[in-house]
């Protein structure tokens, strides 16, 4: 397993930390304490710290299919594409207050990336996938319903780090405001086990023929893992991330979809 950025948010995590080094530097200042700012060591391990809150990914490029932008990206300004209707604000959203726009939660953002920006717009695919009891679930079915999707493995440091958030959410928000559906390629066995002592919302397991822009490995080799997939209402993509990505940055998509 490789761990690989993605050169937008290799920038973003420089830049945080470029700026916690730099309010480090004023504090020891202030005290008196040394001349210097940081000891390297400190450095090297933000860094490394930086590259695991990315994600995990096998580098494999794949080209993304076509489709359209949100309009309040700055991808979607600079290539004058049309706006999709459902990315306009309107005034519900998960917990009735006024909804947030999706450009600056991207350009606020330090540990994940937005990706897959070809599908933003577009119909996600439809496909059917059984949960650790053998329940099918298809994606047409929670139309109607906010989904969010998280591609994810149980040997990935960044996708544990995340389930707490994930848990919590699910416990914030009731099935009929969100479906939360996390897909893994690993064996049943394995997943139950880990499953029954952390996870309280449905895990369904990928056999390897979901649609693009789907599927554990394609994700894995592209964009990296924990990868989530943000659908409205309409069945439409709207957002997709990829690294850790916080429960308060989960909630503000959420609303902005």
């Amino acid at each position: 397993m490789n761990f690989a950025l993605d050169v937008k948010v290799k920038r973003r995590i420089i830049r945080a930390i470029k700026e916690r080094l730099l309010e480090k530097c004023r504090m020891f200042k202030q005290n008196r304490k040394t001349d210097s700012c940081l000891p390297v060591a400190v450095l090297v391990m933000m860094l490394a710290a930086a590259a695991i809150l990315t994600g995990c990914k096998k580098e494999s490029p794949e080209p993304p299919a076509s489709g359209s932008l949100p309009a309040d990206t700055p991808q979607a300004k600079k290539s004058g594409e049309k706006t999709d209707p459902a990315a306009k604000p309107d005034a519900n959203s998960v917990e009735g207050s006024t909804k947030p726009s999706l450009g600056p939660i991207i350009r606020a953002a330090r540990t994940w990336g937005p990706a897959y920006e070809s599908w933003y717009g577009k119909t996600a695919p439809d496909f059917a996938l059984k949960d650790l009891a053998g329940r099918e679930h298809k994606l047409s079915g929670y139309r109607g319903k906010k989904v969010m999707l998280v591609f994810w493995a149980t040997w990935c440091p960044p996708c544990k780090m995340e389930i707490p958030d994930l848990v919590k959410l699910r416990n914030d928000l009731a099935g009929d405001k969100l479906a939360m559906l996390a897909i893994s390629a690993e064996k049943a066995d394995l997943l139950t086990r880990f499953v029954e002592q952390k996870i309280n919302y449905t895990v369904l397991l990928d056999t390897g023929n979901m649609p693009t822009p789907f599927g554990f490995m394609r994700i894995y080799q592209t964009s990296g893992v924990p990868c989530s997939f943000f659908i409205d209402s309409e069945g439409k993509i709207r957002l997709a991330t990829s690294g850790l990505i916080s429960l308060n940055e989960i909630k503000t998509i959420i609303q902005a979809i």
